[in-house]
Order: C-alpha cells, then structure tokens, then sequence
C-alpha cells in the first residue's frame, strides 16, 4: 500500500483519489482552497467513455443521477438551416448515452462520496514545492506545512505547480482565441426536445442551448478574441449581456431570447490547450488530467480524459511492481491518445473562431461536409476507448 498525496481537489483529483482507494492505496487529497467548490463552475457534457470508466468504480450510477440524457445534437448555420441531425457520442451497451451535469453538483457527488469511503480531505493546502526523497516525496505548502508519501500525483489543472516543479521548462498552456461564458434560463419555454444540444455556427458567436427536463435551458456561447485577455480584462463584464446580444442578434435562433432570460451570465474565460507536454513524471511525481493535456471544449472530452487518466493510473499502480515504472507504464498508455483528443479538439474549435470572410467560407464547407459526411466519424475515436479494469497492467 502506498501513500499517495495528490494536489487538487477537483473532478480530478477526488475520482484519482476514489481509484486508488479502491486499488488499496492511501490517498490524501490536498486542496489549495480553504473551502469547497460548491456552486463553483458551470456545465458539462461527460461523454460515453468517461462513464463507462466509473462503472468499475461503482460511480456511474452516482454521474446518471446527477444529469441528464443527451444522446443527439442538432448542427445549425446562423440562418436558420439544420446542418446534421447526429448521435452525441454513442452509447454503452447498457444503453447509457452521455450526461449533461452542473460541475459543482458533479464535484459535490463525487466528493461526498470520497469522504463516505474514508478519504482525507485536507482543505487550504496549496502547493508551494516539492522533492523526491529517494523512496518517496516530500510536499510543502504555502501555509508552512508539509505532507511525506511515496508519491505526487498533480492533479491541479491548467496552472499546475507540479507540472513546473517537474520541468520547470515546461511550456505554457496555448490560448486558444475564444472566450467563454453560459448560463441557465428560467422561465423560458422551448419547442426543442429535453436532452437534443442545438450547436450553432453563427455570424458573429458559437451558441449552444439543451432543454433540460424540467424545461430550464442551458446554454453556451464562445466569443472569438484574437488577444489573450488578462485576468483584469475577465472581470470587467458590466456589458457582457449587452455584448453577447449584439453578437447573437444577427442569427435566426432563439439565443437573445435565451440570454434575456439569464439571470446570472457566468463570468467570460479564457480557452487554453497544451499540444504537448513533454514531460509529465519523475520516479516520485506525476501530472494527469488538464495538468498534463487539457484540450480544447470542442473536444467535448475533458472530463472523460481526467476519469480515463485516473482509472488508467490506479491500474497501473495495482499492478505494476514498482512506483516509477508504474508511472513510465502510465504515460505509455496515455500519451498518443491523449494529444490525439487535443489535436482533434483544436480542430473542432477552429471554425468557431472566424472573421466575416472566413464565415462565408466556413459555411460552405460546413453545408458540403455534412451534406457528404465520411463513412466514419472523425470523432469516434474518443468516445469508443474502454479500459478493462480487470485487465492486469503488463509491465
């Protein structure tokens, strides 16, 4: 049994935590905020592959109860036209499609769950350094505490400190030119099906709406800018509804009556990938989830990826006799796949970004492809991965 201390109390970190408890590990979360994440965050989708994933962890069930169904999107053109009518990620042979869930709640199932099964969660622990101690590490915080195991995980997304304590030459994350936002509308009553994600290409925005089953709408938007913004340019939002609303006001959707009918538009972020990480362990120290390789929304696979990373590291740590071959068994098992996922990420946002030139161009392509569409999905790759827990890790 090994000691595991694991920087970051997200999605992450908790379901890393749950997989090693369930391997016979020790693991003790260190979150660097002094609080939990309740009601911290907005939605999202966890595709199929990140569900089958928790099944062996008895957490699928949990995810189902949390969201909802969202089996298909509706592909739409600013105008008005339907481009595809398509499956959102296929399904689990149990019949299971993708789930649509609040973050917070997501984070809040899992972590209650955590504590059920006896995990330690230790709150305002944020990372300052590290470093191996020959069979194990040692981790200090900024608090002026300090935790001894036999190993690191990071688990502390985009900005991770053990990412840079690794390879402090490690690279910074890429901007990816679009802004975020999104909301929950009340009171508004749709015509769309419970559970169908309209996705429209727009003029000016990306917009996207699910009627939930209570008959809410939830919704997001991407917002092109070509410059990186500041911390200080995200807090400066007192005409972010009026900005989205011109933006969406030239398209034949229901997206201004939806943002009108928002009473809390979340705060605008910016969107990053990393291409590569070229390194992501030492013998005593390893990064997983947006930590090593986050990609880009449009992937719809940043969730399922951290589960996947999680599930694929605990089997490992089972099953292969030594910590750093464990690791280096890990990223061999990870590495291809998961930059494949950020690549095709990249180039599902590409088209959400474009000037009023590349609209027109965009639009064409986007009508021929679907009109056309290729005998296979070039997506299928992400959503039709399993990982046989069972299965023993071959060293």
């Amino acid at each position: 049994m090994a000691k595991v201390l694991i920087a970051g109390g997200g999605i992450a970190g908790t379901i890393t935590a749950i997989a090693l408890h369930e391997t016979g590990h020790e693991p003790v979360i260190h979150e660097a905020y002094d609080r939990t994440a309740e009601g911290v965050g907005a939605f999202l989708t966890l595709a199929v592959n990140g569900l089958d994933a928790l099944a062996p962890l008895g957490l699928k069930s949990l995810v189902k109860g949390l969201g909802f169904d969202t089996p298909r999107i509706k592909m739409h053109l600013g105008d008005g036209r339907e481009l595809a009518d398509f499956a959102l990620g296929g399904h689990l042979e149990d019949g299971t499609v993708s789930q649509t869930v609040l973050r917070s709640e997501l984070y809040i199932g899992l972590r209650d769950e955590a504590v059920r099964r006896g995990i330690e969660i230790r709150y305002g622990k944020r990372l300052a350094d590290a470093r191996e101690t020959g069979d194990g590490v040692l981790a200090t915080f900024e608090d002026g505490s300090s935790a001894e195991g036999d190993l690191l995980i990071g688990a502390d997304g985009l900005r991770s400190r053990v990412r840079t304590i690794i390879d402090p030459k490690a690279p910074s994350p890429r901007y990816v030119p679009l802004l975020n936002t999104g909301g929950l509308a009340e009171g508004l009553r749709l015509d769309d099906e419970p559970g169908v994600m309209h996705m429209t290409f727009g003029k000016r925005l990306f917009f996207a709406h699910v009627v939930h089953p209570d008959g809410g709408v939830w919704w997001f938007a991407n917002v092109p800018r070509k410059r990186e913004p500041s911390p200080d340019d995200l807090t400066v939002t007192t005409t972010w509804r009026e900005d989205l609303i011109r933006g969406l006001a030239v398209d034949r959707t229901p997206a201004v009556e939806i943002v009108r009918a928002t009473r809390e538009i979340y705060r605008p972020w910016a969107t990053y990938d990393f291409p590569s990480v070229p390194t992501w362990r030492t013998d005593r120290m390893v990064i997983i989830g947006d930590a090593a390789h986050a990609t880009s929304p449009a992937a719809g696979q940043g969730a399922a990826m951290a589960i996947e990373d999680a599930v694929t590291l605990a089997r490992c740590l089972r099953d292969v006799p030594s910590i750093p071959k464990a690791l280096a068994v890990y990223e061999g098992l990870r590495r291809e796949r998961v930059e494949a996922v950020v690549e095709r990420g990249k180039r599902n946002g590409d088209d959400k970004a474009v000037g009023p030139v590349g609209r027109v161009i965009r639009d064409f392509f986007l009508t021929r492809a679907f009109k056309n569409p290729p005998a296979e999905d070039p997506n299928a790759f992400m959503w039709r991965h399993r990982i046989d827990w069972e299965a023993p890790v071959a060293s």
